[in-house]
């Protein structure tokens, strides 16, 4: 009867929890998910489809982002934290096998005046923990979702590495374009000066158009330096991005960049698959789930089958050889009874983490649709300006040869012609910069997307 009333107990305690204890994660509803973008997508067929071999086609690029993907310390340390999960993840797996051990023993017994007895143990003992009441499944549920935790790190710390890496080669190649630029300006303002000094001499200029075409010379010179010592700088970055020396980075130009003509951002579920960081916070929150379940499994018996066999000469009151087959089996329940309160504060504990978790798995998500929309404005915005830049230029291009058309055959002032080329330099610096922009639009929507494919 008693035997009866231990299993009946038994069996109680066990659907009791496996109504909670037992249960799998599930996405929680994200109504937020549907209005993540301004602008509502038209299809699934967006820049997350693509790899970054597909968006980045500049052969010279690629070489840089492979050789950054195998030397990259950042990443190869995500790498070896994923390892480290995996083995996580195979310890609880192997804790719902037994544990073997083998214990040898003997002893030396001397009485005095008497003989000197020994006796010795060789035996094999086994434990096994037996998973009722989830506690051994939730470790495992668990580890499994540190795993996944750690391979979406793994994918962010690359997706970032790769649009850092894309970000400062094009940053190198504007450096290129605007000291092009400056260079060709400077030696245009060297034959102003050269001019205006001859015009001074004829008596058709004086000393304050000398300097202050001068002024401007000395000041494109001093761009042009800065803008070697920008160049400098990013190489320099970008190495120590790559893992290599600091050195020449071999590039090609901006001009010779291609993008898709249309980008788009696919449907708002797709952030659920595709960024790595929201799949690390939904990886955290299944985490704290089963942290929640394990704590309630804390509230019931721990129950361990546990035996031994062997060998040995101490079987008896007696002492005899050769030895005796010995054998043991002990089962063991454990119910916390003056632990309840530690076990209560834990489970509230638990409880509370994972409310932390699924707020900051929602967070996650609106961050990601901000990153989105940022993204496609910025390269929606920097494609209109660039058609604003190129009426720009064309119509400075025409005032400069006005200007000097005037010059040369009227008594026009030099300084209109100086105030035309100047501008006509800023408008073609700015060009570069909104192609910058444009390119570092859709760097950020890669980036913001998941980073493709990999």
């Amino acid at each position: 009867m008693k035997k009866l009333i231990v299993i009946y107990c038994i069996s109680a305690w066990a659907c009791l929890g496996g109504c909670s204890i037992y249960k799998s994660y599930e996405r929680p509803d994200m109504p937020v998910v549907d209005s993540l973008y301004r602008q509502p997508a038209a299809d699934t067929t967006s820049l997350a489809s693509l790899s970054w071999r597909e968006l980045f086609t500049d052969p010279k690029l690629q070489a840089l982002i492979e050789t950054g993907l195998q030397n990259n310390t950042d990443l190869n340390i995500a790498r070896l934290k994923v390892t480290e999960a995996e083995a996580t993840l195979m310890t609880s797996r192997l804790a719902y096998l037994p544990a073997l051990s083998f214990e040898p023993s003997g002893t030396l017994r001397h009485v005095e005046g008497g003989a000197t007895t020994k006796s010795y143990d060789i035996a094999a003992s086994a434990g096994w923990e037996v998973d009722i009441f989830g506690k051994l499944t939730n470790a495992k549920r668990g580890a499994k979702a540190a795993l996944e935790q750690s391979e979406a790190y793994r994918q962010a710390v690359q997706t970032q590495l790769v649009a850092t890496i894309a970000n400062s080669y094009y940053s190198l190649l504007m450096l290129d374009a605007q000291l092009d630029i400056s260079e060709r300006t400077a030696a245009i303002w060297n034959e102003n000066v050269r001019a205006m000094k001859a015009l001074k001499a004829a008596g058709n200029a004086t000393e304050l158009a000398v300097a202050q075409s001068e002024a401007s010379k000395l000041s494109v010179d001093a761009s042009v330096a800065s803008l070697h010592q920008q160049i400098d700088q990013m190489e320099n970055t970008l190495t120590a991005l790559l893992g290599i020396a600091p050195q020449t980075i071999e590039r090609a130009t901006i001009a010779e960049q291609r993008f898709p003509e249309e980008l788009a951002a696919g449907v708002p579920l797709q952030l659920l698959q595709r960024r790595p960081d929201v799949r690390q916070s939904e990886a955290a929150l299944a985490q704290a789930f089963y942290a929640t379940n394990a704590a309630r499994a804390a509230f019931y018996p721990s129950i361990t089958l546990s035996g031994s066999a062997g060998w040995t000469n101490a079987a008896g009151a007696a002492i005899t050889n050769p030895g005796q087959w010995l054998f043991t089996a002990v089962g063991s329940l454990v119910q916390p009874l003056f632990n309840r309160g530690k076990n209560i504060a834990n489970l509230r504990i638990a409880k509370a983490q994972q409310e932390e978790a699924l707020l900051s798995f929602r967070q996650s998500l609106l961050d990601a649709g901000t990153d989105v929309n940022n993204a496609l404005i910025q390269w929606q915005t920097a494609r209109q300006r660039q058609i604003l830049d190129r009426q720009q230029i064309a119509s400075l291009e025409s005032a400069v040869r006005s200007s000097e058309l005037l010059m040369e055959y009227s008594s026009q002032n030099y300084l209109e012609v100086l105030t035309a080329r100047q501008s006509l330099l800023q408008a073609e610096l700015t060009a570069v910069s909104d192609r910058f922009d444009e390119i570092q639009g859709v760097i950020n929507l890669y980036h913001a997307l998941g980073g493709g494919v990999e």
